[in-house]
């Protein structure tokens, strides 16, 4: 009779331990997802910020391009606002290397980084033509100026099919 006292007790505890096991791995798995959706939710928010402070910038530059082919700045005006210009640019670029992204998102992240980079280098041929009137200058700017639209175009499918299916 001990025995079957011994082993129904046993048994019991057995499946009382196998219980709390089954929680403790349920509660781990919801808090895991659960952090994953907000480190995705926070990743989302970064590179948005990093991809509206680059559209703002932008918008400055060529604001200012339009004021100094207008007359309204003077070329050593303009020339002064491209040095600040280009250490923003740089400073953008170093924000896509400090982003805590999903693995999934890796390939899209380094596309935005080199649309970024591309564009950099259009603007820094596009203040040449303007600090020489080098037309060769300008012809590479634009060109470079469409190849970042193009990668950031890529970026944005590539990242919009990371969204879509995050378990590749």
């Amino acid at each position: 009779m001990k025995k079957k006292a011994k082993k129904s007790g046993l048994r019991k505890s057995s499946v009382v331990i196998i219980g709390v096991i089954l929680i403790v791995a349920a509660i781990y798995y919801f808090y895991s997802t659960e952090q994953a959706q907000i480190r995705g939710f926070n990743f989302g928010n970064e590179l948005q910020s990093i991809q509206e402070e680059l559209k703002h910038e932008q918008t400055d530059f060529f604001s200012k391009i339009s004021m100094w082919e207008e007359g309204n700045i003077s070329k050593t005006q303009f020339l002064e606002f491209a040095d600040i210009h280009i250490m923003k640019m740089d400073s953008i670029i170093t924000k896509y290397a400090g982003l805590q992204m999903p693995d999934v998102f890796s390939g899209s992240v380094k596309l935005f980084k080199l649309s970024t980079e591309t564009q950099l280098e259009s603007d820094i041929h596009r203040i040449n033509w303007i600090s020489n009137g080098d037309e060769q200058e300008k012809i590479h700017a634009d060109e470079l100026l469409q190849a970042s639209f193009e990668y950031e175009m890529a970026a944005l499918s590539s990242f919009e099919k990371a969204k879509r299916n995050p378990n590749p």
